[in-house]
């Protein structure tokens, strides 16, 4: 353990990128357990991946527009096919999420396999590399979190906005798992929300744990020079474990 590796310059802007991704993550989360979906976003995250990867194998750029415009069409196409799902087999919909991952992972994999570089890039895609998001990719992400929370404000229960919020949906994790990998997007969407599920004030909460998640994670991962995303997915869990507990003891004490 190294004090002197907390470098608050270093850790700064993936803080500012993991409360971006908690603003608009908390609300999509709570949707997703409600509609009991809840590998959605790991099915969305994947195929957004699949998305980026395909662009390299054609020789783009990962950090060009048209990657972007792949990845995000890609995800859209997802959101159809779960909006599909929703709307004509809603009994085998979880079922059907599950294949559609199985699917774009074992694609990802596959066209990668003869990538001298496809082991990295497949790390990169699933444990993210939160620790060199950039300026310009703060901004990208927080101009896609006030489009995605402009959204949020729609009834979504409202037959007509359905589709509306796989598409939301899909870009807030297309345009996340790219930074921090499709790990840490699930925890994020997940585990604060399952941890204030019974709480009358459940976004105020969930961002609370999630922040605290996020900067124990990048502290603990700095001071022992572990993967940043990996810890950060522990650190989530934990501060929502010890938090939910205390509240549901003071609640009844």
């Amino acid at each position: 353990m190294n004090w002197q590796t907390i470098d608050v310059g270093l850790l700064t802007l993936p803080f500012v990128a993991g409360l971006l991704i908690l603003i608009t993550h908390v609300p999509l989360g709570a949707q997703v357990l409600q509609r009991g979906i809840v590998f959605a976003d790991l099915a969305i995250a994947q195929i957004a991946g699949l998305g980026v990867v395909a662009s390299s194998a054609m020789g783009l750029p990962t950090d060009s527009w048209l990657t972007q415009i792949v990845a995000i069409a890609s995800a859209l196409l997802g959101a159809v096919i779960l909006r599909w799902t929703e709307k004509n087999t809603p009994e085998q919909q979880e079922a059907l999420i599950g294949v559609l991952f199985v699917l774009a992972a074992t694609a990802t994999i596959i066209l990668v396999s003869h990538n001298p570089h496809g082991g990295e890039n497949l790390q990169n895609l699933l444990g993210g590399q939160i620790l060199w998001v950039d300026t310009m990719q703060i901004k990208a992400l927080a101009v896609v979190s006030v489009l995605v929370m402009y959204g949020l404000k729609k009834k979504w229960d409202q037959s007509n906005h359905r589709y509306s919020f796989y598409f939301l949906f899909s870009i807030a994790v297309t345009a996340s798992v790219q930074l921090v990998g499709i790990y840490l997007v699930f925890a994020s969407l997940i585990i604060p929300a399952l941890a204030t599920r019974h709480l009358t004030d459940k976004k105020s909460w969930s961002l609370f744990f999630g922040a605290l998640g996020y900067a124990s994670g990048l502290i603990v991962s700095a001071l022992f020079d572990l993967p940043s995303g990996a810890v950060i997915v522990w650190a989530l869990v934990i501060c929502s474990l010890i938090g939910h507990q205390f509240i549901r003891t003071k609640s009844t004490a």
